[in-house]
């Protein structure tokens, strides 16, 4: 059992909370069960690591079942340990260590898609988590990050996905220049969720073909250059006295749309 919340070990995996770490090893943080749950049913073969309080083992049997047949034998800790380790303040009794497994932008768009979420320099990390979340819900072939998009194993994007980073793939690194260009190959239209768009309601018949949506930085939208790529652009109205959406609310809106079209025809 490990006991001691200073030994290196534990720092070391406590490190994973900071990108550095994380560009350096490959490796990132996962907590609590659900997470450790859906990465032991959709990518076992990335697990490096599971630690766990001897309660979270006996509440949930089913991560032990799974983590043996992964051949991944859990560590017993204790509560300060897993304290130690994890990014929250509480980490329910199981924290686990992943190998990153991004995918390349040739291969989602070699799979002939039909729906991709395109994040072009989105920085806060629940709205990217929540968007990864929305696109597995809606059935998207992939999510795409672009520019200076914050990193999708940063812990509190983890979290945010709710399991869904296991479900679907990730490209990261990418250069929207050549998102767009692979996405023409592959006959799929590029999308750009831009305020100065056309309105939703006169476009949303084009959503029916493959598309990819490009939805920019929380602050100041998408940049014109990037606006300028898209095949077309598209704004959702605001019927009401709000002054705008969350980017991941008007995300899920415009996949949602999406895939409602496709499914119609």
């Amino acid at each position: 059992m490990l006991e001691n919340p200073r030994s290196p070990r534990v720092r070391a995996v406590a490190k994973l909370t900071k990108r550095s770490a994380r560009r350096e090893t490959g490796l990132y943080l996962l907590e609590g069960p659900q997470a450790a749950r859906e990465a032991l049913a959709h990518q076992p073969n990335t697990l490096v690591e599971v630690f766990a309080t001897s309660a979270a083992l006996e509440k949930h049997a089913d991560i032990r079942e799974a983590a043996a047949a992964a051949q991944v034998d859990p560590i017993l800790t204790t509560d300060a340990v897993l304290d130690a380790m994890a990014d929250t303040v509480t980490p329910q009794g199981i924290v686990a260590v992943a190998r990153q497994a991004p995918t390349s932008i040739r291969e989602v768009f070699a799979s002939g898609p039909r729906l991709v979420a395109v994040c072009e320099e989105v920085r806060d990390p629940g709205n990217l988590g929540t968007i990864i979340r929305a696109a597995d819900a809606v059935g998207a072939d992939a999510v795409i990050l672009t520019g200076n998009t914050v990193d999708p194993y940063h812990p509190k994007v983890v979290r945010s996905t709710t399991g869904s980073l296991f479900h679907l793939p990730i490209a990261v690194g990418a250069h929207l220049e050549n998102v767009v260009r692979l996405a023409h190959e592959a006959g799929v239209r590029v999308v750009a969720a831009d305020v100065g768009g056309e309105d939703f309601l006169d476009s949303r018949d084009l959503l029916a073909e493959p598309t990819a949506w490009v939805f920019g930085n929380e602050a100041r939208g998408l940049r014109e250059d990037a606006v300028s790529l898209a095949d077309v652009s598209m704004r959702l109205p605001i019927y009401g006295r709000a002054e705008s959406l969350n980017l991941a609310t008007a995300a899920s809106v415009c996949l949602y749309e999406t895939a409602f079209a496709q499914r119609a025809k």
